[in-house]
């Protein structure tokens, strides 16, 4: 027994002597000082030496108990003085790691553009709530009761009296019942509408619309704004034309072209062969629009026009797939 102790303290003392970290601690620790670890097991067999052996067989198991347990705690606090001193170490020499800054999203960046031009033309910014009355999204503006935007297929119901908007129109609609004219601004916002989801649509977008309404606002005052959007936002060089077209809510209506300024007119697949882009729809507010919000036809006139975010950046960025900007895919973001 005497001849195992002593094998026992030669096998730690060169164990020990070759811990450099704490995992080789924590592996030493394992094999001697562990419920089954060496030192536990040699304790053990003190049960099997002779009753006059076991003084001394017992005197030198607790010295070297004692060996073992005193070299393990002076060796881990060396250790771990060690390593606390290094991590706490600064290396002013070592190159700073690289920050790396987040983005707009791309269709933030296109508001934030319209928004900046409409403002320099005197436009104020308004908004309104998503979920909407039946009245403000459709009655007010002139919409019958048979039209067929009221479709389950086109809007979500919440109940028969509210809608989740499919519009920001209703935001004009709130506008002019709690301001008298002269009313211009823009309304950007969500607008949700029960379509299947493909390449060109969603259930889920978002649209600029704006409004005047003032004394004897023209058409060619409409004309002239969108023109000047339109010159800003896509190119300086581009041609235009409006086609007439209907909305419930405006009276005369019209639609938007421009040049398609991929292929400068001359057809490609992005303006399917036409060389015409759509950028939106326009016209003058029908006279039952302003007397649903209390104003006299008679008195003001105005005009209105919208347009959606998303087809404006996938028409100005050549995006084919309206999926993509909702898809959150990092690859495509740092593009813009």
């Amino acid at each position: 027994m005497i001849e195992k102790i002593e094998r026992l303290r030669t096998e730690y003392s060169n164990a020990s002597g070759s811990v450099t970290d704490l995992k080789q601690l924590e592996e030493l620790r394992l094999k001697f000082l562990s419920r089954n670890g060496a030192l536990q097991q040699l304790l053990e067999e003190m049960k099997s030496v002779p009753k006059e052996d076991k003084p001394l067989v017992g005197k030198e198991l607790n010295i070297l108990k004692k060996y073992i347990q005193d070299n393990f705690t002076s060796l881990k606090e060396s250790l771990e003085s060690q390593f606390a001193s290094t991590a706490s170490y600064l290396d002013l020499s070592l190159p700073g790691r690289q920050i790396e800054f987040g983005s707009k999203h791309l269709l933030t960046q296109t508001l934030d553009e319209i928004k900046k031009i409409f403002k320099g033309f005197g436009f104020s910014v308004a908004d309104g709530p998503e979920l909407e009355s039946d009245f403000n999204n459709f009655t007010a503006l002139n919409f019958p009761d048979d039209h067929p935007a009221r479709d389950m297929q086109d809007t979500f119901f919440v109940n028969k009296n509210f809608v989740m908007r499919t519009h920001t129109s209703p935001v004009q609609v709130r506008l002019m019942q709690k301001q008298v004219p002269p009313i211009r601004s823009i309304m950007p916002g969500k607008v949700y509408r029960s379509e299947a989801i493909s390449a060109r649509s969603y259930c889920l977008f978002h649209q600029v619309e704006g409004l005047y309404v003032d004394k004897n606002v023209t058409f060619a005052e409409l004309k002239g704004t969108l023109v000047s959007f339109a010159r800003q936002f896509y190119a300086t060089d581009l041609k235009y034309r409006f086609r007439p077209s209907f909305f419930p809510f405006t009276e005369p209506s019209a639609e938007m072209d421009i040049t398609c300024y991929i292929c400068q007119g001359n057809g490609c697949r992005v303006c399917k062969g036409s060389g015409w882009l759509e950028i939106l729809g326009c016209g003058m507010v029908d006279p039952n629009v302003l007397r649903n919000v209390g104003y006299d036809p008679e008195q003001v006139s105005g005009y209105a026009f919208g347009m959606g975010i998303e087809r404006t950046a996938m028409l100005k960025y050549g995006i084919n797939d309206i999926r993509i900007l909702f898809d959150n895919d990092i690859r495509f973001l740092r593009q813009f």
